[in-house]
């Protein structure tokens, strides 16, 4: 397992996140227990969540029931200091979670008291912004992306205010950095300027998604990442399960993602199908796994700190670890950029 730096903060992570967004829907907690145990075992120490989780589907009945499953793994093995725990502040727009408010200064420490509370805890390692006030182009919005009616005057004040409410949280020792999460390349130099300026803590990482199918990090976002030292957290990395082959033939398992949410936040397009077959017979091609060549591809990015994967069972996590240690060829890395150049937004 390869270790990677958060950024700039001397905190280190395994280059594989395991992922905790269907822990309290799809994943019982006896099986999610199971699955951080194995996962610590195999070397990945850095656990993804969020306030808003479970997905699949989202509900406010089971909001917060993801972090409290990790409290409750923390209480019951005694293990919470061996895992970088990173959890995530809903942005605006989401009903259940404060109304729907968005981030301001004076929710920060509301929604960190609500999180260790939940996962027991009395420190976050790495705390994100779940999405930013403004909006995202993530999640497709990027085909109709406007962000013409922004306001960058009030942007930028949220921003310098919300960064010296961070400090003050890491000065009381509740987190210990900060990271973005579906974040563009100008807003994240923002938070970069911020800081710079004086107004707090600097960025150290943005969780955005990235695949063999999805890389509009690839370009504006890759540059900052070299200059400014604001690794990527990868979510999304095998499509929403369509790089594992699961969905070929028009086959839709039963307890599936796709089971329950049918489009795959928009990603169930038949351009989509015919890319992940094409990147499935490259796999088929040299001999490898394709849920392994699509972590390993993710990994050896060179922006990448850890690739954040999810598995609804034990058996599914069993798996990813017998690949954790895949390296791929020349030959490989060469087809994968021909099927890129072949289908570069499939979704």
């Amino acid at each position: 397992m390869k270790m990677n730096k958060l950024g700039g903060t001397g905190i280190t992570v395994s280059d594989l996140c395991l992922g905790t967004m269907t822990y309290g829907t799809q994943t019982a907690q006896d099986d999610a227990f199971t699955q951080m145990d194995m996962a610590l075992e195999a070397g990945i120490n850095i656990f993804d969540t969020a306030e808003m989780y479970p997905v699949n589907p989202i509900e406010a009945s089971t909001q917060g029931a993801s972090e409290e499953i990790l409290g409750n793994w923390f209480k019951a093995s005694g293990k919470r200091e061996k895992v970088v725990l990173a959890t995530k502040h809903s942005g605006e727009g989401l009903s259940h979670v404060r109304d729907g408010a968005p981030i301001t200064p004076s929710s920060i420490p509301k929604a960190i008291e609500g999180s260790l509370k939940r996962l027991k805890t009395d420190f976050i390692d790495l705390y994100q912004f779940h999405w930013p006030n403004r909006g995202s182009y993530m999640f497709r919005k990027n085909w109709l992306y406007d962000p013409s009616k922004q306001n960058k005057e009030e942007t930028l004040q949220n921003i310098h205010d919300c960064l010296g409410m961070l400090q003050s949280e890491i000065d009381k020792g509740r987190i210990r950095t900060f990271g973005l999460s579906n974040e563009s390349a100008w807003g994240t130099a923002q938070w970069v300027r911020g800081s710079e300026e004086g107004h707090g803590p600097r960025v150290a990482t943005i969780q955005n998604e990235y695949s063999l199918m999805c890389r509009m990090y690839d370009t504006d976002l890759a540059e900052l990442t070299a200059n400014e030292d604001v690794g990527l957290l990868a979510f999304s990395p095998l499509a929403a399960g369509l790089l594992t082959g699961k969905y070929a033939s028009k086959a839709v398992p039963i307890g599936s993602r796709m089971s329950i949410n049918e489009d795959l936040g928009g990603r169930n397009t038949l351009r989509a199908h015919s890319a992940a077959d094409a990147y499935i017979q490259i796999a088929k091609k040299y001999g490898i796994d394709s849920i392994h060549m699509a972590l390993a591809w993710c990994a050896a990015r060179p922006f990448m700190t850890s690739v954040i994967f999810g598995a609804t069972n034990r058996s599914q996590l069993g798996h990813i670890i017998k690949g954790k240690d895949t390296v791929l060829s020349a030959e490989v890395l060469e087809d994968i950029n021909k099927t890129h150049k072949a289908y570069p937004m499939p979704y």
